[in-house]
């Protein structure tokens, strides 16, 4: 065995993690999404429902950060689901250029349907695997990944690594001083509505112990 890592070990760890990433992304989640919901949806706008049903209210700069696209593309995305009736857009009291969106009944029921496809496909594919074995597959990817992210940035910056798959125990945001974009969302609405210890700790990350 070498005593240190190769470019060309390294790479194809990275090429590894690329096909996987690849296969879950073109061979399941899209074909699922078609079969579900029939052509009515893309997959970043899956990500915009699923975004919604986790935090309920955004200003569009905040969906412009979670989907990686300018504030006027996230602006026509929203309007796109409306139109679709699949979300609801209204102007914050509080603010007049925040926007509070919510899922209308049939963009729940959609997500929900693609949610219970994924599941079921994902626990067919995995049925051989040991959990013991996944746990700690998703805990050396977490421990690369926080090794890949910049641990010198601002513990304001949101992180959004996990995209979709919001984990309540995510290792990285102990690793890496970043703020979660759903615990953020998390500690707020606890905090509006007067209920402690729903999160509200770990709304910014402290940097790791040395």
């Amino acid at each position: 065995m070498p005593d240190t890592n190769t470019p060309e070990m390294l790479n194809d760890l990275l090429g590894s993690v690329q096909v996987f990433s690849s296969a879950m992304r073109e061979v399941l989640e899209e074909k699922l999404l078609r079969e579900t919901a029939r052509g009515r949806l893309t997959f970043s706008r899956l990500k915009l429902l699923k975004l919604v049903a986790f935090t309920d209210s955004h200003t569009i700069g905040e969906v412009a950060a979670f989907l990686g696209v300018s504030n006027t593309a996230a602006s026509k995305a929203v309007d796109k689901l409306v139109r679709r009736r699949l979300l609801r857009r209204t102007e914050a009291h509080a603010d007049r250029r925040a926007s509070e969106l919510s899922l209308t009944g049939e963009g729940r029921r959609l997500l929900s349907a693609y949610e219970a496809a994924r599941d079921k496909k994902l626990t067919e594919i995995f049925s051989t695997s040991v959990p013991e074995q996944l746990s700690e597959t998703a805990a050396r990817l977490d421990r690369l990944t926080a090794n890949i992210v910049d641990h010198t940035a601002n513990p304001q910056d949101l992180c959004l690594q996990c995209g979709i798959y919001f984990r309540e125990k995510c290792r990285l945001r102990e690793l890496v001083p970043r703020t979660c974009f759903y615990q953020k969302h998390k500690a707020r609405k606890a905090a509006e509505s007067g209920v402690e210890g729903a999160g509200g700790t770990e709304a910014q990350v402290q940097p790791p112990a040395s």
